[in-house]
């Protein structure tokens, strides 16, 4: 039955809907962690890039047909993340069929994600996205690439992207903290600048994923 859901669901385009999920992930990492983070960033794409993105945020499971429901997925988190082999199939599915993932490193993710990544795509490798691409150039502009929002380690930010036939599908903001940056102030009482920075680049990439 899940193998006819899933031709179903491949038979349409994933939804244009204005809407974003956050993905639930195995493994015991924080995928919950950030808990203002997407809220603030939907008011303020709304607000400067006119969407109409629903402030309800949905939880979703890998495994879920429900991932097909929304154009753009968030994925953050410090530790360990655990891709099964029915999250494989399903995201993969929905990647190829017009879905995008949005990855923040919160420090910690990288070592796990990468590999996970790699279950779902094994011929595709993680590449620096050129600072001529598209989304460092939507509403704002990023002529720089990424910014950096909080320092750990002393290492320059990367965007990172998967592409599959040429469409980027997933995005991984590396060294960057991007989700802290659209956080409440109070929480980590970053520069305004910095955190406005944050949330352009958090827009860019919404309306990327809803472009394409």
């Amino acid at each position: 039955m899940k193998k006819i859901l899933f031709l179903l669901v491949l038979s349409f385009s994933v939804a244009h809907s204005q809407e974003v999920g956050i993905l639930k992930y195995k493994g015991g990492g924080d995928w919950y962690a950030n808990p203002t983070s997407l809220p603030n960033l939907i008011q303020f794409t709304n607000q400067y890039v006119k969407t109409a993105i629903d402030s309800n945020i949905a939880t979703v499971d890998p495994s879920s047909v429900d991932v097909f429901n929304y154009p753009i997925l968030f994925l953050t988190g410090h530790g360990n993340i655990f891709f099964d082999n029915e999250d494989v199939e399903n995201l993969r599915n929905y990647l190829i069929s017009g879905g995008f993932i949005h990855i923040s490193d919160n420090y910690g993710l990288d070592k796990y994600i990468r590999s996970e990544l790699k279950k779902i795509f094994p011929k595709l490798t993680l590449e620096e996205i050129p600072l001529n691409h598209p989304i460092y150039n939507q509403t704002f502009k990023f002529p720089n690439g990424l910014p950096k929002i909080h320092e750990h380690d002393k290492k320059a930010p990367k965007g990172l992207g998967l592409f599959h036939k040429r469409r980027l599908v997933v995005f991984y903001d590396y060294e960057s903290d991007l989700s802290d940056g659209w956080e409440d102030k109070a929480v980590h009482n970053n520069p305004e600048e910095i955190r406005l920075k944050a949330l352009q680049m958090g827009a860019n990439i919404i309306e990327y994923a809803f472009k394409n």
